[in-house]
């Protein structure tokens, strides 16, 4: 039996945030958490918050558990990573010869995120992790550098444009690592798109947020990974919160 309600915590992936065609960043309602919620029948409430690192994410959480209405929702979704891997690509333009950290260090991302399962499993809440949908970096490196910065600095500081792929990959790998270590559910979203031979076309022109047609591929990943953790009895409404990888 599915939960009734689920909350769902992350960035502007899971808001539903996607470039218009006039440039401009929006929601969609067709987001893939209203998607798939409104196909399995439960309410979602929605946290996420455009622009939102895992530590964002974790003061959100605490705000939420002091507030939240009883009984609180059994499940809830974790969709960070995206923001975290990012840099401030201005500084780096401006002094591509020094070391630059990302916003979220990776091994603060793993840590931060530990602490939020096991705050939600201390609420008899069970987390369920979602992997970061790909960027595609030729798009985003044209996005961020669009407005003037020297791109010919940052490309002597990154190497080449596709260390911005394999960086972001590397959050992904620890998201998994996480999952792996907390013996967390996980939903592996990011395969739904490299399942495609051209995952671009699931992706807006940033070259970072999906669009509709990737909402629709994330709702349907979700979607197989819900009825995969029913099957295990994974997601009965008011068990005790899970230690299952699925």
């Amino acid at each position: 039996m599915l939960p009734s309600t689920v909350c769902m915590f992350g960035d502007s992936v899971a808001r539903g945030i996607v470039l218009d065609e006039t440039g401009k960043y929006s929601p969609i309602r067709e987001s893939f958490g209203a998607l798939a919620a409104s196909r399995l029948g439960i309410e979602l409430v929605n946290k996420s918050r455009f622009g939102c690192t895992i530590t964002k994410g974790r003061e959100l959480l605490a705000h939420y558990l002091a507030r939240a209405a009883s009984p609180a929702p059994s499940v809830a979704l974790l969709e960070f990573g995206g923001n975290d891997c990012d840099f401030h690509w201005d500084q780096i333009a401006g002094a591509p010869r020094e070391k630059h950290e990302p916003l979220t260090p990776i091994e603060t991302f793993g840590r931060i995120y530990r602490d939020m399962i096991d705050s939600l499993r201390a609420n008899c809440i069970t987390p369920i992790l979602m992997t970061l949908p790909p960027l595609e970096p030729e798009r985003y490196f044209a996005w961020f550098t669009r407005t003037g910065l020297d791109g010919s600095a940052i490309l002597s500081w990154l190497g080449d444009v596709h260390q911005i792929y394999r960086w972001h990959e590397r959050y992904n790998e620890a998201v998994w690592e996480t999952a792996l270590d907390k013996d967390c559910p996980i939903v592996d979203i990011r395969a739904a798109f490299l399942e495609h031979k051209n995952y671009r076309d699931y992706i807006c022109n940033d070259g970072i947020h999906p669009n509709k047609a990737g909402h629709r591929l994330i709702e349907e990943a979700l979607l197989a990974g819900v009825a995969n953790l029913v099957a295990k009895r994974d997601l009965r409404s008011g068990q005790e919160p899970i230690r299952a990888m699925a």
